[in-house]
């Protein structure tokens, strides 16, 4: 089976062998979108992703095997060139999850699970709302794509240094008012610098 890397580099002289692209990483794109942006804009900004990703598919950074992080990285800046939408979608979160009715969409099977992650919401939504965009960009990616401080880096152009730095300001902002503890909780997924590091 291609790598994503090698996939790229067929599609630099053949562009149909993209498509494979497609097919590997769309669902977990989409997923990333429409978590941040709302089912009805996901599907736009997901073609958007991917026509971004195929424009650009020559600057792909082939020391990496995975297109994975590349990709979430271009939809988090396609992401952000929704801020209206995204900020409605967290307004509507918040009020959806004080209404007992907040899903994840598969992202956590289990009803308590799902409870956990709706009162989660509810607390933190207005202020992940309030994070710097480059903050919000990296919780989300750490958050709700799943991707390591690494890929994280790769996917916004930047240090893994400055990830890890933007991680534990986030941590400080988001921890319950009063809270003397290092840890944070968000959707099934800790946010702890000592642990987090030591997993990755």
């Amino acid at each position: 089976m291609s790598t994503d890397s090698e996939i790229l580099r067929d599609a630099e002289h053949t562009p149909q062998a993209f498509a494979e692209l497609f097919d590997r990483h769309a669902v977990v794109v989409e997923s990333f979108l429409r978590r941040r942006l709302g089912a009805d804009a996901a599907e736009d900004a997901l073609s958007e992703t991917f026509l971004v990703a195929f424009r650009r598919r020559g600057s792909f950074d082939h020391a990496w095997e995975s297109a994975r992080p590349w990709l979430l990285g271009i939809a988090a800046r396609v992401a952000a060139r929704h801020r209206t939408t995204e900020a409605r979608h967290w307004r509507a979160v918040e009020a959806s999850a004080s209404r007992g009715e907040f899903t994840t969409g598969g992202g956590i099977d289990e009803a308590t699970g799902r409870l956990d992650a709706a009162a989660a919401i509810q607390a933190l939504a207005p202020r992940i709302a309030a994070l710097s965009q480059k903050e919000r960009d990296t919780l989300l990616l750490y958050a709700l794509a799943g991707l390591a401080p690494d890929e994280i880096a790769q996917a916004l152009g930047t240090r893994v240094g400055t990830v890890w730095s933007r991680l534990h300001r986030i941590r400080k902002k988001l921890a319950p008012a009063g809270s003397h503890s290092s840890r944070l909780t968000w959707i099934g997924k800790e946010l702890d610098d000592g642990s987090a590091r030591a997993r990755a």
